[in-house]
C-alpha cells in the first residue's frame, strides 16, 4: 500500500474546485508554479485583445496548480509496508445446495432488475420469489455457493428486505467478503462483533468487555442475545451502565427487554419512569402495562375504571364515559402523554391512553361480570363508542388478549365490515396477529367471502405464508367474481401479487378453468377479459415455478433436469 504526501493540499484544490473560484480564492499557487504564473499569454493576433485579470487568472490558477499537484502526488508516493496477506474465508459446513437448487438460485439473481413497470405479461417475476427461496434455503440449512455470493450481497443491497435471509444463507463469507467491498459493508452493521461470535453468558469477561468496549450495534445484539437465554443476566447487564447511555441508547436497550417480559423487570422499569427522556418513559410504561400485576398496571385500572361505568337507569343498559379532566403530574410518570396531537381533543387523547394501559381483566368485575363480547356489544352514550373500542383494540394488541381481539372484531360477516371495535383496516390486522395462524386465515376467508376483496389486502397480508386451502380458495372465488362482472382489473392487481407470492402451489390445478379470454360485456373495462387471463396465465406459472423450487431444495427433482423455466 502506498501514500502521499500533502493529502491537505490536494483537498483544498478539489474544495475551491467545487464551489468555484468565484466563491473561494484558490490556494496560493506561486510557490507551485513560479513567480510569473500571472503573465497573460502573448498573442499575435491583433482583433482579439488577451484577457487578463482575476476572471481570467484564478480559474488559470488553480488548474495549473491541479496539474502540478497531480505530479507531485504521482512522483512523491512513498512505499509503505507490505499488508499482511488476507486470512482465508473462514469453512462453510453446511451441506451444499442440490444442482437443481444452485442452477435456480443462479436464474434468480440473473432477474434481479425484475420487470418493471407497465403491464407484466405472463411472465413471473423472478426476483419476487428470491425472498421465499432464500427462506426455504435457510430452513433447510444449507450453504450459499461461493461462486454466487457476489451477485446475492449486490440484490441484498439493493433490497434491505431480503438482507436478514440473504446474510443468513451467505454465512460468515458474507462478512469476509464485506470487509473487501465497501459497497457490502451493510453486512458488517448487519453481522454483530463483525462475524465474531457473540460470548455467551457464562463467559462473564468477554460479556463485560464487549458490553463496554463494543459497538452499538454489538451491545444491541449482547444484550438480545443474553436476553433470549438468561432475561435476569441481560437486565442486570443493562443496569451496570444505564445511568451514563444516551437517551436514544436507553430507548433502544430498554426494547430489548420485551422479549422475556416478567415480573422480576418490574422494579427497574419503574425507575425508568422516571427518566429524563419522556420515550424512555412511554416505552417504560407501555412495557408495565402489559404486566397486568404490575403497580402501573394498577394505578391504570384505577384511573380507566373511574372513567367508564354502567347505567342501568334506561330501558337498556349503557356504558357511560366521564374522561379525565386533567393530567395530572402522576399520570405523566406513567407515561400519560398530556399534549395531544393537534385536532384531538386532549380528554379523548388522555381517556384512550388510560384505558389502552388498563388491564383488560379489570373490565369484567368493573362492568357487572359481562364477557368480552357482552361489553364491546354494549351501546356506549355521548359518541364515546369510537375512542373507548379503539383504546381496546390497542390494549388487546399490546396484551396479546385473543379473547378480546375476537369479541371487538366480531364476526367477519357482520355489516360493518369487521366489527364495532375495528376502527380501522389497520386496527383489524394488529387484532388479527393476537389470533393463531389457523383462526386469522379463517376469519379473513369469511371477511373476503361477504365484502370481497376490496377491503380485504391489507388483512391478507398478517396470515401466514403459504395460506390456508380456506382462504386461498376465498381469494380465487373472489377473482373469479370480479372478472365475470368484468371490474376493473387493474384495481386487483395487488391482491394478485400476494396470491403469486401467497397461494399454495397446490392451488394452481384449480386455476386452469380461468386461463381462457372470458366474453366482454358491454359494461367491462375494455381489454379486461384479456388482462385477467395474463394474470391468471403469470399466477398459474408462478405457483408452479414455486412448487418446482420447493421440489428443488427438497433434493426431488430429477437428477439432470434443467430448472422449470418462466
Amino acid at each position: 500500500m502506498n501514500r502521499t504526501p500533502d493529502a491537505p493540499a490536494w483537498e483544498e484544490l478539489v474544495t475551491t474546485a467545487l464551489l468555484g473560484t468565484d466563491r473561494r480564492t484558490p490556494p496560493d499557487t506561486t510557490a507551485l508554479l513560479g513567480t510569473d504564473h500571472r503573465t497573460p499569454p502573448k498573442t499575435t493576433d491583433r482583433r482579439t485583445p488577451p484577457e487578463t485579470g482575476p476572471a481570467r487568472d484564478a480559474p488559470v490558477a488553480l488548474l495549473d496548480a491541479a496539474a502540478l499537484e497531480t505530479v507531485r502526488r504521482r512522483a512523491g508516493l512513498l512505499p509503505a509496508r507490505a499488508a499482511a496477506r488476507l486470512e482465508p474465508a473462514p469453512e462453510d459446513t453446511r451441506p451444499a445446495l442440490p444442482p437443481a437448487a444452485a442452477r435456480r438460485l443462479a436464474l434468480l439473481l440473473a432477474d434481479r432488475g425484475g420487470t418493471g413497470g407497465g403491464r407484466r405479461g405472463t411472465a413471473p417475476d423472478l426476483m419476487e420469489l428470491l425472498p421465499q427461496w432464500l427462506t426455504a434455503a435457510n430452513a433447510h440449512g444449507y450453504a450459499a455457493p461461493p461462486h454466487m455470493l457476489p451477485a446475492l450481497l449486490d440484490a441484498a443491497r439493493g433490497r434491505t428486505d431480503l438482507r436478514p435471509a440473504a446474510l443468513r444463507f451467505a454465512g460468515t463469507r458474507a462478512v469476509w467478503l464485506a470487509r473487501l467491498n465497501p459497497d457490502w459493508r451493510f453486512a458488517l452493521r448487519a453481522t454483530p462483533g463483525g462475524g465474531a461470535a457473540l460470548p455467551r453468558p457464562e463467559e462473564r469477561e468477554r460479556v463485560q468487555r464487549l458490553w463496554q468496549e463494543g459497538l452499538f450495534a454489538e451491545r444491541v445484539a449482547l444484550l438480545a442475545a443474553i436476553r433470549a437465554r438468561e432475561p435476569v443476566a441481560a437486565r442486570e447487564l443493562l443496569a451496570t451502565t444505564w445511568a451514563t447511555e444516551r437517551a436514544e441508547d436507553r430507548l433502544m436497550f430498554l426494547d430489548s427487554l420485551r422479549t422475556g417480559l416478567g415480573p422480576s423487570d418490574e422494579p427497574f422499569l419503574e425507575q425508568a419512569l422516571a427518566d429524563r427522556s419522556r420515550n424512555v418513559r412511554a416505552t417504560a410504561a407501555e412495557l408495565l402495562s402489559a404486566l397486568p400485576d404490575s403497580a402501573l398496571a394498577g394505578r391504570m385500572a384505577i384511573r380507566a375504571g373511574a372513567c367508564v361505568a354502567v347505567d342501568r337507569t334506561g330501558a337498556v343498559p349503557t356504558l357511560t364515559v366521564e374522561a379525565p379532566h386533567e393530567c395530572d403530574p402522576s399520570m405523566e410518570r406513567d407515561g400519560v402523554v398530556s399534549k395531544a396531537p393537534a385536532g384531538r381533543g386532549e380528554r379523548s387523547w388522555w381517556l384512550g391512553q388510560l384505558v389502552e394501559a388498563a388491564p383488560l381483566g379489570v373490565w369484567r368485575a368493573r362492568l357487572g361480570g359481562r364477557t368480552p363480547a357482552e361489553i364491546v356489544a354494549l351501546p356506549v352514550a355521548d359518541d364515546w363508542q369510537a375512542e373507548l373500542h379503539a383504546a381496546w383494540c390497542r390494549a388487546a394488541v399490546r396484551q396479546r388478549d385473543a379473547t378480546w381481539a375476537r369479541a371487538l372484531l366480531g364476526t367477519p360477516s357482520a355489516p360493518e365490515a369487521g366489527g364495532p371495535g375495528a376502527v380501522s383496516l389497520a386496527e383489524r390486522a394488529k387484532l388479527l396477529g393476537t389470533l393463531d395462524p389457523g383462526e386469522r386465515a379463517e376469519w379473513v376467508a369469511g371477511f373476503i367471502a361477504r365484502h370481497g376483496l376490496s377491503e380485504a389486502f391489507q388483512l391478507l397480508g398478517v396470515c401466514a405464508v403459504p395460506w390456508a386451502g380456506p382462504l386461498g380458495r376465498a381469494v380465487v372465488d373472489a377473482l373469479n367474481i370480479a372478472r365475470d362482472a368484468g371490474s376493473y382489473p387493474w384495481s386487483f392487481s395487488g391482491v394478485m401479487g400476494l396470491a403469486e407470492r401467497c397461494l399454495d402451489p397446490a392451488e394452481a390445478s384449480r386455476l386452469d378453468g380461468l386461463l381462457a379470454v372470458p366474453d366482454e360485456t358491454e359494461d367491462a373495462s375494455p381489454g379486461a377479459g384479456g388482462y385477467w387471463a395474463e394474470a391468471f396465465q403469470r399466477l398459474v406459472t408462478t405457483l408452479r415455478l414455486r412448487a418446482a423450487m420447493l421440489e428443488e431444495l427438497s433434493g426431488t427433482a430429477r437428477a439432470g433436469d434443467p430448472p422449470a423455466r418462466a
